[in-house]
C-alpha cells in the first residue's frame, strides 16, 4: 500500500469513449511524490473480507437500488412458489449492474456467475437481456411501460436482440428466463427492503462459493470480481 496521501482516480475508458485525452493528461500532470493513481483499497468504500462471499458483494459493493431490486425479484419468486433455481436466477439476473456495468448487463451477469451456478441459471440470466424486450401475453408479460420512458416511444431493439429473443423462446429453459422478466419489471417497490440473510440457504444450495473467496479462486471470471473489489484501480 502506498504512503502517498493523495490518490487520483482515472475514469474508466468506457466513460471516456472518443475523448481527446485532455483529462488523462491533466491527471498525469498532477502526479508527484505525494500524488499517485489509486491502487488497492479505497477508504471511501467498505472493506471487503479476505475471502469474499456472494452476499459480501451485495452488502459492501452493490448500489442500494440494484441490491434492493435483486432481493425483491428473488422474494417475488419465492412468494410465487417458484423453484430454487428460478429464485437464484432472479437474485443474480442484474448482478453486473451492482458494481460493474450497465450495457449488455444480462450477458455480463451470466458470465460473472457461470462457474458457480447451474447451466440453466446462467442461461436464464443471459437470455433475459433479450427476452425483456419481447412481450409474451400468454404468460402475462407485456412490454414494460417504463421502457418507453427509458428508451422513447419509438425505440426498436436491434436485430441481434430480436433474433436472440426469438431463439430463446424455443428453448426448453425459456420459462426460467421468462420468469426473471416477470419478476424483474415489478421489483422496484421503494417501501420494501428484503433482508439478504433470508437467501443464505438458497445460495448455499445453488451457488458454488469458492473457498478462496470470489475473485481469488483462479476461475476465468475471477478478475471481474476483483474489479468490483477494487473498482478504481488504475491498472
Amino acid at each position: 500500500m502506498t504512503t502517498a496521501s493523495n490518490r487520483l482516480i482515472m475514469p474508466h475508458p468506457l466513460t471516456m469513449v472518443g475523448n481527446d485525452g485532455s483529462l488523462e493528461r491533466r491527471l498525469i500532470a498532477q502526479l508527484g511524490p505525494d500524488t499517485v493513481f489509486m491502487m488497492g483499497d479505497n477508504p471511501a468504500h467498505a472493506a471487503m473480507p479476505e475471502r469474499p462471499s456472494l452476499l459480501d458483494f451485495f452488502r459492501y459493493r452493490f448500489g442500494a437500488i440494484v441490491r434492493n431490486h435483486l432481493a425483491q425479484s428473488a422474494l417475488h419468486a419465492i412468494r410465487a412458489g417458484h423453484s430454487e433455481s428460478v429464485v437464484m436466477a432472479c437474485l443474480l439476473h442484474d448482478i453486473a449492474m451492482g458494481a460493474l456495468i450497465h450495457a449488455e448487463h444480462g450477458y455480463w451477469s451470466a458470465q460473472l456467475v457461470r462457474p458457480y451456478v447451474s447451466a440453466e441459471i446462467a442461461w436464464a440470466i443471459e437470455k433475459h437481456q433479450a427476452l425483456r424486450f419481447l412481450p409474451d401475453p400468454a404468460v402475462g408479460y407485456d412490454y414494460p411501460e417504463i421502457y418507453q420512458s427509458f428508451f422513447g416511444q419509438d425505440y426498436v431493439p436491434p436485430p441481434h436482440i430480436r433474433k436472440e429473443a426469438a431463439a430463446a423462446r424455443q428453448h426448453p429453459w425459456y420459462m426460467t428466463s421468462r420468469i426473471i422478466t416477470l419478476n424483474d419489471v415489478y421489483s422496484f417497490e421503494s417501501d420494501e427492503t428484503p433482508e439478504l440473510g433470508q437467501f443464505e440457504d438458497i445460495i448455499g444450495r445453488n451457488f458454488r462459493q469458492p473457498e478462496e473467496g470470489l475473485g481469488f479462486d483462479g476461475s476465468p471470471v475471477a478478475h471481474m470480481w476483483r474489479t468490483m473489489i477494487w473498482p478504481e484501480n488504475f491498472l
